[in-house]
């Protein structure tokens, strides 16, 4: 995506990267857009880098997106579609998704509670921005038909590393060696 100036359009929260701490962004400040990516935009503000969630597009003059998913006529949690909703998350950093960049090591869906579970990681144990990802993988995988309850285990155990990026993320960020 090639770099550009926009100019807010009210009041927009975002979050430092990579400390995740909160910050608003004021109404009528130009701001650069460096990765628009599954619906959330990483920018540049005040020389930082910011991320801020696809709800708040509108403030930016970009159209939200939204998840859609075809409900299963039996009632069930289909699989493919919590991964289909956790490769909507990207790294606020990178722009990968994070299945493909090794973050998500599990999903066990339980079809008698309608509870899907997810055990992933981050690129560093000290990244703030964790908590903002969990949250964004809790809101999107809620989004998949008849998911009630959505809980996330963030571990540490492996470490991440690159070699658990999927190939063609490891050729998108040069990191293929």
């Amino acid at each position: 995506m090639e770099k550009r100036v926009i100019v807010t359009t009210r009041d927009c929260p975002a979050r430092l990267v990579p400390v995740g701490d909160q910050v608003t962004i004021p109404k009528d400040t130009f701001i650069t857009l460096t990765q628009s990516l599954g619906g959330n935009y990483t920018l540049v503000y005040n020389g930082n880098m910011v991320r801020v969630d696809g709800t708040d597009a509108d403030a930016l003059g970009l159209q939200v997106q939204e998840l859609n998913f075809e409900p299963p006529a039996d009632g069930s949690i289909h699989e493919e579609q919590v991964w289909e909703a956790l490769h909507t998350i990207y790294d606020p950093e990178i722009p990968v998704d994070i299945v493909n960049l090794g973050l998500v090591y599990e999903v066990k869906v339980n079809q008698e509670n309608k509870r899907v579970k997810i055990k992933m990681t981050l690129t560093a144990p000290g990244c703030g921005m964790g908590p903002v990802l969990v949250g964004d993988v809790e809101y999107r995988v809620a989004k998949v038909p008849n998911v009630k309850c959505v809980k996330v285990d963030l571990v540490f155990d492996p470490a991440w590393s690159r070699e658990m990026m999927s190939e063609e993320a490891q050729l998108e960020t040069g990191m293929f060696f």
